[in-house]
């Protein structure tokens, strides 16, 4: 998350939306985003409806406006991936 946060404008030039999703609870996402300075969107998925949904465990997805995943990355993100993936949308 503060990779992302770290390359945010690089994200938002693209007219891209960073969403995190963690299964903890809001305050706790509160606080994380506060500590580390984050400002995009953290999401509490305590009942893991969107972890049944995509996966478990570290995952970072690309999904485009129609809700199509485009790139997935498993493990630590890597952002340059995730521009060069951007820029290659169509």
């Amino acid at each position: 998350m503060i990779a992302f946060q770290r390359d945010l404008e690089e994200f938002e030039k693209w007219d891209t939306q960073v969403v995190g999703v963690s299964t903890d609870s809001l305050e706790d996402n509160k606080e994380f985003a506060g500590k580390n300075h984050i400002r995009f969107p953290l999401v509490s998925d305590k009942d893991k409806t969107i972890k049944k949904r995509y996966g478990s465990g570290r995952v970072t997805y690309l999904i485009d406006k129609k809700g199509i995943i485009r790139f997935k990355q498993k493990g630590v993100p890597d952002n340059r991936a995730f521009i060069d993936a951007l820029k290659a949308m169509p």
